[in-house]
């Protein structure tokens, strides 16, 4: 099989990312990540609503390293569907130092998921941005659950702030810890006190099984690089009203942006503006992580 041709639009992740300035806390984890085939050795979904550059677990682990992350969380990306054969082979390779977060259908079998729980899966993936993928109904997404439910497994979630509301009654019944990626994508051009946000942190406060990624601020931001003020303030009030159910991660290969391409040591040196202390840093770089994904090692 040859190599498969990107989207004309599509943007290649920064191949030289400075190193960052900021010093991470020993055993940090970057809990978003992705891997994208190679396309010639692990196909891409026939119903992909984007084509990549290929992006690999070489090139992730040597991010890694460059950054001085010691664990990876790699995510599942939509444009391999749910043939999570990219993500598990790059988590088997890493030998303990990543773990992976799968999309799966209600018909995988309990022997396919007990071999992704020995490879290193330890949570499944729902993905409500239309733009990406068509959502399917409630209760296929039930059954999934009650299907990962026997391995402990939690959800992560992908949703925009609009979504949230209308969604908002399915997500409060799940009864396993739920991840929200990306502070469900706020409008920072919004208010933090604002009616919008204020429904996601009212989620995160009465709901204590919901954790949330205060990531993808090259997704989230107006204002833009390198400093992204704006969405600062929406990022610093997650982790100092919720700092023990944070996460945070590069999103390397960072798909589907338009305009730019960070710098990922920039993005580590993000990191400072939004967890002020080394308590702050070490729960969402290195404790909460842990607990969450490793809590079995």
């Amino acid at each position: 099989m040859g190599a498969v041709a990107m989207d004309s639009d599509w943007l290649v992740f920064d191949p030289h990312p400075s190193k960052p300035t900021f010093v991470l806390p020993p055993g940090s984890v970057d809990a978003h990540c992705h891997v994208f085939g190679p396309g010639d050795q692990f196909p891409y979904a026939p119903e992909r609503k984007y084509t990549p550059c290929d992006a690999g677990k070489d090139q992730l682990f040597a991010l890694r390293d460059h950054l001085n992350f010691e664990n990876n969380v790699i995510v599942q990306a939509t444009c391999h569907g749910s043939n999570n054969g990219a993500m598990l082979d790059a988590v088997a390779s890493a030998k303990g130092r990543a773990r992976g977060v799968a999309t799966i259908r209600p018909d995988t079998s309990a022997a396919e998921l007990d071999e992704m729980h020995e490879i290193g899966v330890r949570a499944v993936r729902f993905n409500y941005v239309r733009r990406l993928v068509d959502p399917e109904p409630d209760e296929y997404y039930y059954r999934i659950v009650e299907k990962i439910a026997p391995l402990g497994w939690h959800v992560v979630v992908y949703f925009e702030a609009a979504d949230l509301a209308e969604r908002w009654g399915f997500f409060t019944s799940l009864n396993t810890v739920v991840v929200v990626d990306h502070m469900g994508r706020p409008d920072v051009s919004r208010a933090v006190d604002g009616p919008e946000f204020s429904l996601f942190l009212r989620l995160l406060r009465e709901h204590e099984n919901f954790w949330s990624k205060v990531t993808c601020p090259e997704r989230i931001s107006i204002s833009g690089p390198p400093d992204f003020r704006d969405v600062v303030p929406f990022a610093r009030r997650v982790i100092g009203d919720f700092p023990d159910r944070v996460l945070w991660g590069t999103d390397w290969p960072h798909p589907n942006l338009k305009g730019f391409m960070p710098d990922d040591g920039l993005l580590v040196d993000f990191i400072p503006q939004i967890a002020t202390t080394e308590e702050q840093q070490r729960k969402l770089l290195v404790d909460n992580p842990k607990r969450l994904y490793w809590k079995d090692a």
